[in-house]
């Protein structure tokens, strides 16, 4: 089962990152009520990034007992530990750091210097068995079911930043990415955008997600906007959490819909 988009149009981009950050506290906060848990996937990008330093700063951040969070992540760029450019880099700076999370619940996407060295293909297979023993860890119902790689826990928020293109994770209009049926953590090869080597979810991954909230803010998203809710063959548009699709947009970004 899938839900229909729903759209939150705030004034600009500082109000998006609030309204965002205390969505998000919410609901994590709810998920542990109802579960004791939460599992929740992070998104890079300017907008994933302001959201991050809206939480941090943020008094109700301490409503959410950290310690028994999941964090997960839609796509890396397959880069050096610590590269600027890794999301995971950036996520620590702005947020994690500063929580007292515990390091088995930082699913990280592995780096080009980590354990599988540059061996994209192996890093991905990783990632997608890291999925799979959290899937039957949790003991819910997960979904792709009968997949190539067994499942994926249920997200109760995953975020994605929507590109100019209309990409969403590192999963590209017309990429083969874009394309893949089955499995959920796959490597991305030639990247329209650098770096060219990259780890995404995949569509069916992300679609075992309570909720998938798409971020876009600013003029330069707003045809990418536009066209994905407007029902172009974009990897915006067709995302889907089971529960709930939430497009969280600025004024500009939404000024073309």
């Amino acid at each position: 089962m899938t839900s229909q988009p729903e759209k939150i149009i705030l004034a600009d981009a500082s109000q998006l990152a609030a309204a965002a950050a205390a969505r998000l506290i919410t609901s994590v906060v709810d998920a542990q009520a109802a579960r004791g848990h939460a599992h929740v996937v992070l998104t890079g990008g300017s907008n994933g990034g302001a959201l991050l330093k809206a939480v941090a700063v943020s008094p109700a951040r301490d409503a959410v007992d950290w310690s028994q969070v999941d964090l997960w992540w839609g796509d890396e760029r397959f880069l050096p530990a610590g590269d600027p450019e890794r999301n995971e880099t950036q996520a620590r700076e702005y947020l994690l750091d500063a929580l007292p999370l515990d390091p088995e619940r930082i699913h990280v996407m592995a780096a080009s210097d980590g354990p599988y060295g540059d061996d994209l293909d192996a890093a991905a297979a990783a990632y997608a068995v890291e999925l799979a023993a959290a899937a039957a860890a949790s003991r819910e119902p997960v979904r792709p079911s009968g997949s190539a790689v067994p499942g994926v826990p249920a997200f109760d928020v995953l975020m994605l930043g929507v590109g100019p293109d209309g990409h969403v994770a590192s999963l590209f209009p017309g990429h083969p990415g874009y394309a893949v049926k089955e499995g959920t953590a796959i490597a991305v090869r030639e990247s329209p955008k650098p770096p060219p080597e990259r780890i995404s979810l995949t569509l069916a991954a992300i679609g075992a997600a309570r909720q998938v909230w798409l971020l876009a803010g600013g003029e330069g998203k707003a045809d990418a906007v536009a066209g994905a809710l407007g029902g172009q063959d974009l990897p915006a548009g067709a995302v889907r959490g089971t529960e709930r699709t939430l497009w969280l947009l600025d004024q500009a970004a939404a000024s073309k819909l």
